[in-house]
């Protein structure tokens, strides 16, 4: 008895964060351009800020190379090396999370959406605790927010 109302309680619990967006670490913004157009404009971006742009990844190219069907879905992978590095001498495996990468998905209606991973997360994630990294980390968050809207308006 006990055990099918724990099990029903914890079932319950982790659908109530299923709807919940608050304390995600996946940030998710709708972009009002197409999915070439959103994902130029980001590399633009990155370039213009003085970023390194490290690689675009076209997974549905990918898809297609060994004939399957896959939406548009891209992946923009940047950074900045001395925030990094600074990072990851905080803790090595900081190295898992960077470079920092966008996503870029269009559904089958064509809405484009940008997602990525609040920085602010990793500093559970990779257990920091050093202020001058949690300060950085902030910094990143806003820093993506501000690219991911720039790149979503027209």
């Amino acid at each position: 008895m006990i055990r099918t109302l724990l099990l029903i309680g914890l079932v319950g619990f982790s659908l109530l964060g299923c709807d919940s967006k608050k304390g995600t670490f996946l940030e998710t913004v709708e972009s009002e351009n197409d999915h070439a157009t959103s994902v130029a404009k980001l590399e633009k971006l990155i370039k213009d800020q003085g970023l390194t742009h490290f690689h675009s990844i076209d997974h549905r190219a990918n898809a297609r190379n060994v004939n399957m069907n896959l939406k548009p879905e891209t992946v923009v992978v940047f950074g900045n090396p001395k925030m990094g590095t600074v990072l990851m001498n905080c803790n090595p495996s900081m190295g898992l999370d960077l470079p920092l990468r966008m996503l870029f998905t269009t559904d089958y209606e064509g809405k484009t959406t940008i997602t990525y991973k609040n920085p602010e997360y990793w500093s559970l994630k990779h257990n920091i605790k050093d202020k001058n990294c949690l300060n950085i980390l902030t910094k990143a968050k806003m820093a993506l927010e501000t690219l991911a809207e720039e790149v979503g308006k027209k």
